[in-house]
């Protein structure tokens, strides 16, 4: 498969990984937005947050707690969840992710 994103869940291409089990791969941003930038991926492959169904809440739930779990473990107690859906909305990678920013004042909107 050419998804980048399914090349570093099936460990391909390596990364540094903060988290991962039999479901989810979280790692760190090769281009931090915040002092504290990570990703969360399902190790399924979804194409973004418009590919996600019924039978894939489970999953989707669990990068959430992880993106969660994972920015506590860093120290942080404030953080931002985004995922975009999409090239207008900034999508880049079509695998659907979970970014985590912490650190920094975030301000809202986003530029």
């Amino acid at each position: 498969m050419s998804c980048i994103f399914c090349k570093i869940a099936g460990g391909e291409i390596p990364v540094a990984k903060l988290y991962e089990d039999e479901d989810v791969v979280a790692f760190r941003d090769l281009n931090p937005q915040a002092p504290l930038h990570f990703l969360v991926i399902p190790r399924k492959h979804l194409a973004g947050p418009a590919a996600i169904t019924a039978e894939d809440e489970r999953l989707t739930g669990k990068v959430l707690r992880v993106g969660a779990e994972v920015a506590r473990k860093e120290g942080r107690s404030d953080f931002r969840f985004v995922v975009n859906n999409g090239p207008q909305a900034g999508q880049t990678v079509f695998h659907f992710h979970l970014h985590v920013l912490a650190g920094r004042d975030l301000t809202w909107p986003p530029g």
